[in-house]
């Protein structure tokens, strides 16, 4: 509940950007600027989020920062400047991190219980949510109910479906990875261990890039470039995130009968590919449909980077994870801001050439990953 509901939240705001982009008179480079304040503010709370867990438990802090975040985003929408959009984006990012944590850390305790993998359903169900959030704002702008409005009612409906799930959340710390230890410091002078390291977090960053790009200018290419109307705009991101879903559902069984590397490697050429030709022969269909194959591409680099990373030879477990997780984080800090400027000094068809070019960078760092399928892993 906790991942279906994060994944509702904010994809409840994101197809607004259009409308709240010319209420606020911003250029594309003040938007992506704002947008970008999100992952700043995720950036820069993501260290602290292990000491909030220590300190509080997982189940606590997941559910407390989803409250908050549901009111954020409300915030957000309500916002009656550039400055005050951009700052309530930085606070929203920053509770995000530790929501993204707790919830992660409450998932691998509910694994642990059950002795098998979950944790790609349970990012499968953020999807689920994601669609779901998009969906609403989609059909609240189609019948043009007030944007404050629409957020405060899902805000209300998040709250209590997170109060509801509280008491059935597991107890328990989240063990740590002791990231700054003398022999993490060690070990990371070592090539053998930081050019591995350094492949899966470039790896994880160009996915990052990918799916920003989706959620954060679908709707606005849709709606400036083609005059799509609002509620036709905000079917470029749910399409991304709805085949997104799809790849995670999959993706637990094309890895094992395929491997990580072909699974992420297709995905990549996959991106490259949809977007290029919707590129290249621009229309309101096409460009849906590169968005749709681009969400396909990159559901299982992420996690494929997350895995790869924690199972690092000479980090001890979950280190690899938390460097990559937090560098990853540039990615989606980097993407509204890099396409933005891009698009105001060019235009954003020519900025969304950097997902194709993502799309090529995943395709060959998936050259790190785990090359063999669960059959020959059993020999």
């Amino acid at each position: 509940m906790l991942f279906l509901t994060n994944g509702a939240v904010f994809a409840n705001l994101v197809p607004r950007y259009p409308e709240i982009k010319a209420d606020l008179q911003l250029t594309n480079t003040l938007l992506g600027l704002s947008v970008a304040a999100f992952s700043t503010g995720a950036l820069l709370a993501g260290w602290a989020a292990a000491r909030i867990i220590r300190r509080f438990g997982a189940a606590p802090a997941a559910v407390v920062s989803s409250l908050l975040l549901a009111a954020l985003t409300v915030a957000a929408g309500a916002a009656p400047s550039a400055a005050l959009f951009a700052a309530t984006l930085f606070v929203a990012g920053a509770v995000d991190a530790v929501t993204d944590v707790a919830q992660n850390a409450s998932g691998l305790i509910v694994q642990r219980d059950y002795s098998r993998s979950i944790i790609n359903s349970l990012h499968a169900t953020w999807s689920v949510g994601a669609v779901t959030g998009g969906g609403i704002a989609a059909a609240a702008m189609a019948l043009r109910i007030d944007r404050v409005v629409q957020l405060s009612a899902t805000a209300a409906v998040v709250a209590a479906l997170c109060l509801l799930c509280y008491r059935h959340l597991p107890a328990g710390p989240e063990p740590t990875a002791a990231a700054t230890s003398e022999r993490v410091r060690g070990s990371l002078r070592s090539p053998a261990v930081w050019v591995p390291v350094a492949a899966l977090a470039a790896l994880a960053l160009a996915g990052a890039f990918v799916e920003d790009a989706g959620s954060s200018w679908a709707a606005v290419y849709l709606r400036e470039d083609f005059g799509a109307p609002a509620a036709v705009a905000a079917t470029g991101f749910i399409a991304m995130v709805g085949l997104q879903f799809v790849g995670r559902t999959l993706g637990d069984r094309l890895v094992d009968r395929f491997s990580e590397r072909t699974v992420v490697r297709t995905g990549g050429l996959l991106i490259a590919a949809g977007m290029g030709a919707a590129l290249a022969w621009p229309s309101v269909p096409m460009t849906i449909l590169g968005f749709a194959l681009a969400g396909l591409g990159v559901a299982t680099a992420i996690p494929a980077a997350f895995h790869g990373a924690d199972n690092v030879e000479g980090l001890r477990p979950g280190t690899g994870l938390t460097i990559v997780s937090w560098m990853m984080r540039f990615g989606f800090l980097l993407s509204p801001a890099v396409v933005g400027v891009l698009a105001d000094a060019l235009s954003l068809r020519v900025s969304l050439l950097l997902v194709v070019a993502a799309g090529i960078g995943i395709a060959l760092l998936a050259a790190t990953l785990r090359s063999t399928t669960s059959a020959e892993r059993a020999e």
